[in-house]
Formats: structure tokens, C-alpha cells, sequence
């Protein structure tokens, strides 16, 4: 038992120490301190228009960032969550969530029960993908919305720039997108056209949209409307010019994800491999690493282990995701 305790005590400081190291070396950069400090006087004093620009620019990004472990326009976790349910375009509420994750639990818990007779371990696995499964299918819904809708937004600043260039006022042109451009852009542009025929003026029905949302291309559209509204200039000129750099940031996206298809699925295959195969040895044969429930040592020996694992499939996930 001593021998269980100064292996769990040293176990405990190894971790600590790693995330003292981590904390120590991802800490505020003075250089990059300074460099922002001098940006902030230069935006202070510059009488140039471009410098101008972009201070408002930075501002209005640094305005749309949601707080730490909220979304956008959320008060709360639940608000948060049911925020993400609506992103999905799939009208799903938090009590479907709610009865999805405890039927998933119980499901997967009584299969493990019958299987392994163990009561705490078939609650913790049952609990696990009780909870992972319906986060992981919401996730999915939300990346395959986005890009539908990243896929079709840049047609619909074209249509924009085409009804501004006739002579169309804006909403109108909204209008116009919200009939003619079909899926989530359509969508999204007809809940914006709803809210300002009720009396919610452009920018409110926008700043909803892209809270809600929570797409950068939308939110630099957003953007671009408000800065040319308080600095003037051809609005079709600027819709056209963020339709071309839209259109040639999805290309970049394009060439990373064909660049870093290769090592993704090299991370992904090393990383679920280890746990596969314990799941199905232990399915096949429980007797064969039966020891890793029951002896102290295995289990102590086992945690450590999936803990390395966990940590080396979370380093190699970060070392193939690039953004842009």
C-alpha cells in the first residue's frame, strides 16, 4: 500500500510539474507587450486613414471575442449550449440533448455491466460517451453547417455587389440574397431580414446573426459594413473586394487540409490504436487484462499510461490543426 501511495504521489508531482513548465513557457511575451503597446499609440496619433481603419478593425474584432468558457451573447453554460444546439439549423433544444446524453449512458453503462459485472466502471464508460457522443455529433452538425455555409457566402456578397451596383439599397439587396442563395446563407439572411421588418435596425439584426453564427467570414462582413458606414467610400467596392479575399481564403484552407491530410490520419490511426486494441482484447478475452481492474499496481500503471497516451493524441492533434 505505501509502495501504491509513493507511486500515486510521484505520479501526481510528474503532472504538476508538467503543468507548471507548460504555464511557465506559454506565459505573456514581453516583446509581443511592447509591440502592442507601440501599435496602440500609433493608432492614438496616426492621422492616416488606412492606420485609422485599422484601429477600428482591431476594436471591433476585440468587441466580438466571447468571454472565457461562454459564447457570444451568453450568459451562462446552458445559454452557451443551447446557443451551439442552434447552429446546428437542426431545431434541436436542450431537453433532446439532455435525454439523448442519459439514454446514451445508461445504454452503453448497462452493456458494460453485463459484460464486465463491474458497477463503477460500466457507470464511468456509460458516462463517457454519455456525455462525448452527443458533444461530438453537435460538433460535426455545427463544422458541416459552417462550411455549407462558407461555401456559398462568397455568391452571396457577389449578388449583394450586383443589387448594390443597379441601384438597390442594401436591404433590399439582403432581401434578394435571402430568396435567391439557398441553404444556410439563405437561412441566415432571411432571420436578418425578419428582424429589421420588425423594427431591430441593420447592424442589431447582423450583430445577432454573427453572435449566433460565430463564422469569421460573417463577422468580417459584419465589419466591413460598419467600418464603411462611418468612413464612407463605394460599398460595392468593398463587398467585392472581401468576396475576392474570401474566396482566396478558403483556397488557402483548402491547400493546408490537402497538405496535412497525410499526418492527420497518421495522428489519428496512432492515436485511437492503442485504445482499440485494449477494447477489443478485452472484449474477446476479459480474463487476459483482467488485472489491470483488480490489482492496485495495473491500475495505478494503466491511468498513467492513458494519461501519456491522452497526452501524446492532444499534442499531435495541435501539431497537424493549423488556422488561418
Amino acid at each position: 500500500m505505501n509502495n501504491l501511495l509513493q507511486i500515486m504521489l510521484l505520479a501526481g508531482g510528474v503532472l504538476a510539474l508538467l503543468v507548471i513548465g507548460y504555464m511557465a513557457f506559454t506565459g505573456p511575451d514581453a516583446a509581443k507587450a511592447g509591440h502592442r503597446r507601440l501599435q496602440q499609440l500609433r493608432f492614438r496619433h496616426s492621422e492616416s486613414t488606412d492606420t485609422k481603419v485599422e484601429s477600428q478593425l482591431k476594436k471591433a474584432i476585440a468587441a466580438r471575442k466571447p468571454k472565457q468558457f461562454k459564447r457570444a451573447g451568453s450568459g451562462s453554460r446552458l445559454e452557451a449550449l443551447a446557443i451551439r444546439l442552434d447552429r446546428t439549423g437542426k431545431g434541436w433544444t436542450l431537453s433532446q440533448y439532455a435525454y439523448a446524453s442519459l439514454g446514451i449512458t445508461l445504454g452503453i453503462a448497462i452493456i458494460m455491466f453485463l459484460k464486465s459485472g463491474s458497477l463503477p466502471l460500466s457507470f464511468g464508460i456509460g458516462l463517457f460517451f454519455g456525455l462525448g457522443i452527443p458533444h461530438f455529433v453537435v460538433n460535426r452538425t455545427i463544422k458541416k453547417r459552417t462550411n455549407q455555409f462558407n461555401s456559398k457566402f462568397p455568391d452571396a456578397i457577389e449578388l449583394l455587389v450586383r443589387g448594390l451596383r443597379s441601384g438597390l439599397p442594401v436591404t433590399e439587396t439582403l432581401g434578394v440574397v435571402a430568396q435567391e442563395v439557398p441553404g444556410p446563407v439563405g437561412q441566415e439572411f432571411r432571420g436578418i431580414v425578419e428582424r429589421t421588418k420588425i423594427g431591430r435596425t441593420m447592424e442589431d439584426a447582423l450583430q445577432q446573426t454573427a453572435d449566433r453564427l460565430g463564422i469569421p467570414e460573417f463577422n468580417f462582413f459584419c465589419i466591413t459594413l460598419a467600418i464603411q458606414r462611418e468612413t464612407g467610400g463605394n460599398l460595392a467596392e468593398t463587398l467585392s473586394n472581401l468576396s475576392d479575399v474570401l474566396r482566396k481564403r478558403a483556397q488557402m484552407k483548402l491547400k493546408i487540409r490537402a497538405m496535412s491530410s497525410e499526418s492527420k490520419a497518421s495522428a489519428y490511426i496512432v492515436g485511437a490504436l492503442p485504445f482499440i486494441v485494449f477494447g477489443m482484447i478485452w472484449w474477446i478475452n476479459p480474463t487476459y487484462v483482467g488485472a489491470f481492474f483488480e490489482d492496485d499496481r495495473l491500475i495505478v500503471i494503466g491511468l498513467g499510461g492513458l494519461v501519456w497516451m491522452s497526452i501524446g493524441a492532444f499534442i499531435m492533434s495541435k501539431m497537424v490543426s493549423f488556422e488561418i
